[in-house]
């Protein structure tokens, strides 16, 4: 005997099928509706608009939060990708920060340093450079003060780290400076720490030449060097560089002075050498010796006859001396 069937599930399917074909229907009318092109069918279109549109808001208020909910969480992904990369400066800037106050700290040290002097006498003139040689074969500038700001021929120069050169040539306003590099430069130099003494010696090259090493193998490339004030023109302990080994193998310096950027020197005051009047002071007197006196043959020829004196052999004499005997005896007699 066959079942029946009873419930719901009889006429569920075709109430779907039916729903799904009006649906089809309706969209498929509103697309030709949408398409045709006439004035009728066109207000027709703009009436439908003006009565279903704007009592549509209640359907149109999710959508309308849904894509406000999208623009929020795109919104908070930018804002946490911000984040992230703030986060990231901040590290970076604690370490600059940290790197600044240890700046700090050693410029302030520097600063204090800056204030003592080597010597209590030793002060300085600040010039502007304004112009330099510009010749390949000679090294110098030319500063803006002269001998009415006390200047010098001799005094040394320097850029406020190392030593620049020397003074040559003063006028009223201005005056001439041989570079370290001029190849007329000679300065006494130590090289610390071994303590060597040498020459730097400038050839028109950046790096000048260190000559007349005491002992070399007890310098190293990096070693300071400073002026030795040999020779009382420049003041000892100024810093000129450290040594360097040359591509022709010889020992040179790195100068500290930042010759690309030569604008302000000071002048650095040295001390009035007494001038040397006596020569004795300095040369050491000479060793005691027998004196032998120097016969002139043209005044001996010129002077007299010595009685006595002359040549056994000489007749004249001999007869010279008779005679005065005979003489003296007659007159001994008389």
């Amino acid at each position: 005997m066959a079942k029946t069937r009873t419930g719901p599930e009889d006429y569920a399917t075709p109430i779907r099928r039916l729903l799904v074909g009006l649906l089809v229907l309706v969209l498929l009318g509103l697309f030709i509706l949408w398409r045709i092109d006439s004035p009728r069918v066109e207000r027709f279109r703009a009436a439908l608009v003006d009565a279903v549109v704007p009592n549509m808001d209640w359907a149109l208020a999710p959508v309308t939060r849904i894509m406000g909910m999208v623009e929020d969480f795109q919104s908070y992904t930018r804002i946490y990708e911000q984040n992230q990369e703030l986060k990231r400066e901040l590290q970076t800037m604690k370490a600059w920060k940290e790197a600044a106050l240890q700046l700090e700290q050693k410029n302030a040290r520097l600063l204090d340093l800056n204030q003592v002097r080597l010597d209590p006498k030793l002060t300085h003139v600040t010039g502007v450079v304004m112009a330099d040689s510009g010749s390949p074969f000679r090294q110098s500038v030319l500063l803006n003060v002269g001998a009415r700001d006390g200047i010098r021929d001799g005094w040394a120069t320097m850029d406020g780290i190392g030593l620049v050169g020397r003074i040559s040539g003063v006028g009223e306003r201005t005056s001439r400076v041989i570079l370290v590099t001029d190849t007329s430069s000679r300065i006494p130099i130590t090289i610390q720490p071994s303590g060597q003494k040498a020459l730097l010696s400038g050839d028109n090259s950046p790096l000048p030449l260190l000559e007349f090493i005491e002992n070399t193998d007890e310098v190293r490339p990096g070693d300071r060097v400073v002026t030795s004030g040999d020779g009382g023109v420049f003041p000892a302990g100024l810093l000129v560089g450290q040594v360097v080994m040359g591509s022709d193998r010889r020992l040179r310096v790195v100068l500290a002075a930042d010759y690309q950027r030569l604008e302000f020197l000071r002048v650095l005051r040295s001390h009035e050498l007494e001038p040397i009047m006596d020569a004795g002071g300095v040369i050491a007197a000479p060793l005691p010796s027998v004196p032998v006196p120097e016969v002139d043959p043209e005044s001996e020829a010129a002077a007299p006859p010595v009685p006595g004196a002359g040549n056994v052999e000489d007749g004249g004499s001999g007869a010279a001396e008779g005679g005065d005997g005979a003489t003296a005896g007659t007159a001994a007699d008389g």
